[in-house]
């Protein structure tokens, strides 16, 4: 454990890592490479054993605070990173996460400021299969039944956490979406979206691996049948209703009629 720099930063970037030396290694270069060094750097390791302790300890010099000890998970491991954070704004790229270049930091850090959550788009790579994840500009309920917000793309205020709570530390998969959805739907909390990539994500994850599907599933049902019991019955409808509509956009003919102008755009 070790905190270098106690002076306080606007942006606290923030590692989770657990048994996953090389996603650390390359993580850590993406962060010490930014040309944008107006940041602090945590690293928050889960008491690995694969070597990752030991590679955490003998670079220590490019960290503000690290630690390595036993936690009960991802989400535990993050609230100890908000508790550490002296940063106004704070981003989670946890291992295997990167930086989608060198200068992204600084191209877009004027844009981090005002608003409670601030989310980019994330490259997404699944196998040979890279794609570039755009998100919408209005976040609703029915967004978030479906999707969420990429925490590796998502700058979120320190004090957005006292306003709604830190992240529900006895799921597994699904508390990052259930911070969301309550800290937009539920506290009403400001946003923003950046229409720039800012982070790459690789699928194959806790969240992404078909085995944790049922796991999931009752994270979410629970959240669904908690605070937002009143929604639950419209929740399937909300579902048809979306993937109605997506296939009506993706339909050539309606391309067609909105292009001659027989159609408005929706």
């Amino acid at each position: 454990m070790k905190r270098i720099n106690k002076l306080k930063s606007k942006l606290s970037i923030i590692t989770v890592n657990y048994n996953n030396l090389e996603g650390l290694k390359k993580t850590i270069k993406s962060v010490r490479n930014q040309t944008f060094k107006a940041f602090e750097f945590l690293v928050i390791d889960g008491n690995s054993d694969d070597g990752s302790a030991d590679y955490i300890k003998e670079n220590e010099v490019y960290f503000d605070y690290w630690i390595s000890e036993p936690d009960k998970g991802v989400y535990q491991a993050m609230n100890k990173g908000i508790e550490k954070a002296t940063g106004e704004y704070l981003l989670f790229l946890n291992s295997g996460d990167h930086f989608y270049n060198d200068k992204v930091l600084e191209k877009n850090q004027e844009y981090i400021n005002d608003s409670d959550i601030i989310y980019f788009d994330l490259e997404v790579v699944e196998g040979k299969k890279t794609f570039v994840k755009k998100y919408p500009d209005v976040l609703s309920f029915s967004y978030f039944v479906e999707d969420t917000l990429p925490h590796p793309a998502t700058f979120i205020k320190k004090t957005a956490f006292l306003k709604t709570n830190l992240y529900k530390e006895d799921f597994k998969i699904v508390s990052d979406w259930k911070f969301f959805i309550d800290a937009i739907c539920k506290y009403n909390l400001s946003y923003k979206r950046v229409a720039k990539t800012l982070s790459t994500f690789y699928i194959g994850g806790m969240s992404s691996n078909p085995e944790n599907r049922s796991v999931k599933f009752n994270e979410k049902s629970e959240v669904f049948n908690g605070a937002y019991s009143l929604f639950n019955q419209g929740v399937d409808d909300i579902i048809s209703y979306r993937k109605t509509i997506n296939n009506l956009r993706a339909s050539r003919i309606i391309k067609l009629f909105i292009k001659l102008g027989v159609l408005n755009k929706f």
